[in-house]
């Protein structure tokens, strides 16, 4: 399982991850906002199932 996914990509996930899990604590309070913990979970490992299935690959070129 190779990393799939470039540092542009990764920040935003992360950034993505973090405004979803916080409308749990702030706004409207619902649950839905735990969804913020997958495209979080995907930044910190590198790797995108979705981008494997769909054949995409943002890392960049590989020396």
């Amino acid at each position: 399982m190779g990393k799939n996914i470039g540092t542009l990509d990764r920040v935003l996930r992360v950034i993505v991850g973090l405004v979803l899990i916080s409308l749990v604590f702030i706004g409207p309070q619902t649950p839905w906002g735990w969804i913020g913990l997958v495209p979080l979970a995907t930044a910190l490992i590198g790797f995108c199932p979705a981008y494997r299935l769909i054949g995409l690959n943002t890392c960049g070129l590989r020396k």
